[in-house]
């Protein structure tokens, strides 16, 4: 039953123009893509810009070159047992396959500057330089390393080797992770997109806004009042 027709033809006016607006969000109406895939494309290319943190990353490393570890490292199966050997073999390390365990010897700093080396041809989207080198996939490759800097890590701290379980995990997240989830966008600066970005700051306001207006009318239309 409709106690205030205004108010709730008001409130109902309100949700189809949400809904309308909700339609053309989620169609293919921005290059091929819905709208909140080109704002999550649209962010991650603006975030990518100003997460570059490779170079950093490599300059510490280089204090661990002429460091000498032994690392033993469990692998999920033997296939990525395999691939990971020619990334440990191309950064100069010894190896030894002991089943699904590969038992690691070799310079820490020129490990870590063969795998900050790869995430930056990645974060770089030259990834066909990684693909090449190892025989397969790129992606797989960066992923691998992701691994065995894990495995790394757990083994240093095992062994007591703090300061160089943290330099392996900084590489791990600030430049092996980084380039892996940032492979293939293309970087821009916030400056170039600073309309789109704060006219869609502005319009998540003003929508979520509208939305609640228009339930609160609507409620309100058929005799429901919010109070506290």
């Amino acid at each position: 039953m409709i106690e205030n027709k205004k108010d709730f033809f008001t409130g109902a006016g309100l949700m189809a123009g949400f809904l309308v607006v909700l339609i053309i969000l989620f169609s293919p109406a921005f290059g091929g893509k819905n709208g909140l895939e080109y704002l999550d494309d649209l962010y991650n290319s603006i975030s990518k810009g100003s997460a570059y943190y490779i170079p950093k990353v490599k300059e510490q490393a280089e204090k661990f070159k002429g460091v000498t570890v032994t690392m033993t490292l469990g692998m999920a199966d033997q296939k990525q047992t395999d691939q990971t050997l020619p990334l440990l073999k191309a950064a100069g390390a010894g190896t030894e396959v002991q089943e699904l365990k590969l038992k690691v010897t070799g310079d820490l700093g020129k490990i870590l500057e063969a795998a900050t080396g790869d995430a930056d041809l990645m974060y770089m989207n030259d990834g066909e330089k990684v693909s090449s080198k190892y025989g397969y996939g790129e992606r797989e490759a960066l992923y691998n390393w992701w691994k065995a800097l894990k495995e790394m890590e757990k083994s240093l701290t095992k062994q007591e080797k703090f300061k160089e379980a943290d330099i392996v995990s900084l590489a791990s997240q600030k430049a092996v992770e980084t380039a892996y989830n940032y492979y293939q966008i293309e970087p821009q600066k916030i400056g170039d997109k600073f309309g789109i970005v704060i006219f869609s700051l502005i319009f998540y306001v003003i929508y979520t806004v509208w939305y609640g207006y228009a339930i609160l009318f609507m409620f309100e239309g058929i005799g429901l009042k919010f109070g506290h």
